[in-house]
């Protein structure tokens, strides 16, 4: 017998016996429970369909600017045990995946027991996952994937739910059998539906790479969409895509009463986690992780963005920069960078402004001061201001950061600042500044894992005289020749004269 048959049998062993004893301890009088499936993990040739072992679970006018492997099996559950995502203890083996932003971990709600009523006293809906509750039975539940034409659950149900291991998008069809007999089928159809979708808070650069795709997926299935997100941004989004409704994280359970499908939007740590995202976005780019997530095509997409006050403040031309982020490898790290680009631009005729949330950041012994020379815009401001700002910058220039994104999204040209990102992590700008002759890309390396924690992150060379190198040594020579080329390129003029459109920019702006 081969190497891939005896390992095959191993495994089909130790599902029939952990599966035995759910039954033994159900029949026994142990507490109604749902049974999740786990990590298939890596399996021989020929043998992807074996389902895992199963472990235990619980239950003005605005300027609008651009444009499973395997399901849960279910066992019996009562009334006062409804369906719950199992849990682990944080960072324990059988504690799903969390989204982690910028902003910190966002912890998966309870989605409660299936809202959508059939025949016959099954309920389902498609609520972090495909999900089917049937009564006492038995009764044959089966979970299909209609795009990939594969049977993804095919199981005797009796009093229990069956949820899909998947909680990103799939294009499920449900069939409910008694005595085989079809008596339920349902195809997931979410037009005129009410969808909810979830963003992260205490994020910036995140949610105006995501958004394009949250409308996207609404006009895709012609449904009705609630979206969830920190209240501070709405105000971009509102006036430009007035067909969401858009709802505070603290009134989610209301958002998802009656709604027929919900989508949970982030990149989740590990890397590896296939429950909460089909790709990993270290691949994938930061942005497309999210069309792939909710089925839509990995293209590129700009968020429209509601300036409400379109008005100049400021008479001389100006560039906007940013030094600030939230970890030391996403810095300009070479000791007299900013200082020698901003004494270039001002040598240049530019006024440049700073627009970073603070001054200064940093942990420990690593501090970073906003930029010698630069005008101190600094301040946690309404993102309309910021906006309103930015509009009209001649460019930018900043980090991978979110007020890169925000420019970005204002149609402003950008000059990124990375060694720390692959070029593809972002949105295409020709005007990307990396050193290829030292270490970069480790965020985008496979066999590293970002830690969240550690505001000195450096995988490769930590502690050593090469830590940050990746930023380190992109010279402000190099930056400079980009600017360069950008002005060049966009005939821009930094001593022309600019008519101001209000009194304030008489006396110069803020400062």
């Amino acid at each position: 017998m081969s190497t891939d048959a005896l390992e095959v049998r191993r495994r089909t062993a130790s599902i029939i016996e952990a599966a035995m004893s759910a039954v033994s301890a159900s029949a026994a009088g142990a507490p109604p429970r749902a049974v999740a499936a786990g990590s298939v993990g890596s399996l021989p040739a020929g043998a992807q369909d074996l389902p895992a072992v199963p472990t235990l679970a619980a239950r003005a006018t605005p300027a609008v600017i651009g444009d499973p492997r395997m399901p849960v099996v279910a066992v019996p559950v009562g009334p006062a045990a409804e369906p719950v995502e199992a849990r682990g203890p944080a960072g324990t083996a059988d504690a799903p995946p969390e989204p982690v932003f910028e902003g910190g971990p966002a912890a998966i709600v309870d989605p409660g027991a299936p809202v959508l009523e059939g025949p016959h006293g099954i309920r389902y809906d498609f609520n972090y996952g495909c999900r089917v509750q049937v009564p006492a039975g038995p009764w044959r539940v089966r979970l299909l994937d209609l795009d990939a034409d594969v049977v993804l659950f095919d199981e005797l149900v009796d009093d229990g739910v069956v949820s899909s291991t998947k909680k990103y998008f799939v294009r499920f069809r449900i069939e409910v059998l008694r005595d085989e007999e079809l008596v339920f089928e349902h195809d997931y159809d979410a037009c005129g539906q009410r969808v909810y979708m979830r963003l992260p808070v205490g994020t910036l650069g995140d949610i105006l790479a995501w958004f394009p795709y949250v409308d996207e997926f609404r006009r895709v299935h012609d449904c009705r969409v609630s979206v969830s997100m920190g209240e501070a941004l709405w105000s971009l989004f509102e006036d430009a895509y007035p067909e969401l409704d858009y709802v505070r994280p603290d009134e989610e359970a209301k958002a998802l009463a009656g709604a027929y499908a919900s989508y949970y939007l982030g990149i989740f740590f590990p890397c590896d986690d296939r429950t909460h995202q089909p790709t990993d976005f270290r691949v994938s780019g930061l942005q497309k992780t999210i069309p792939y997530l909710l089925g839509l095509m990995a293209v590129e997409r700009r968020p429209r963005i509601a300036v409400r006050d379109t008005t100049r403040l400021i008479a001389e031309p100006y560039v906007v920069i940013a030094a600030q982020s939230s970890s030391q490898c996403k810095y300009w790290n070479h000791p007299t960078g900013w200082y020698e680009l901003v004494k270039f631009l001002k040598a240049s005729g530019y006024r440049v402004l700073c627009i970073d949330k603070q001054p200064a950041h940093g942990e420990k012994l690593m501090w970073n001061l906003i930029p010698y020379g630069s005008e101190d815009f600094t301040g946690d401001l309404p993102l309309q201001q910021r906006a309103s700002l930015l509009l009209h910058a001649d460019f930018f220039i900043g980090l991978s950061s979110g007020l890169s994104w925000l420019a970005w999204a204002l149609g402003k040209p950008v000059v990124m600042i990375s060694g720390f990102t692959h070029p593809l992590n972002e949105f295409e700008t020709p005007w990307r500044v990396i050193n290829y002759h030292v270490c970069n890309s480790c965020w985008n390396d496979t066999s590293v894992e970002f830690d969240h924690r550690d505001f000195a992150w450096c995988p490769r060379h930590a502690g050593t005289d090469r830590q940050f190198e990746c930023s380190r040594l992109i010279t402000p020579g190099q930056v400079i020749r980009t600017v360069k080329s950008l002005m060049t390129n966009l005939d821009l003029d930094p001593r022309r004269v600019v008519e101001p459109q209000d009194a304030a920019a008489k006396q110069g702006g803020r400062r």
